[in-house]
């Protein structure tokens, strides 16, 4: 289990870099433009890759004007980081529902 969590996290890590570098290819020079994909940005924050996302944010310096995204991104992090930590302090127990 401890595994599978763990590529678990390193998948959701990568898809999060991969996501801001598309979009940042996407957007291009163009800074006037709204910003669209808010919603997978976060999403993908909620689900385990915050951290990515925010570290990709100050390595591609994009998005870093964006005060929703540089609030909300490290809180989350903290959130992923320390929902892990017991998860992992557990043992995953807290999978087990009840016991027949």
């Amino acid at each position: 289990m401890y595994i599978l969590v763990t590529v678990y996290i390193i998948a959701v890590n990568f898809y999060a870099v991969m996501l801001i570098k598309s979009q940042r290819d996407e957007d291009g020079d163009d800074e006037n433009k709204k910003h669209s994909g808010d919603g997978k940005i976060i999403l993908t924050a909620l689900l385990g890759g915050a951290l990515g996302i925010y570290c990709s944010m100050f390595a591609m310096k994009y998005r870093l004007k964006n005060l929703m995204l540089m609030i909300l991104m490290p809180v989350i992090a903290v959130l992923n980081i320390y929902f892990f930590y017991i998860a992992f302090k557990s043992g995953f127990t807290f999978f087990i529902v009840g016991s027949a």
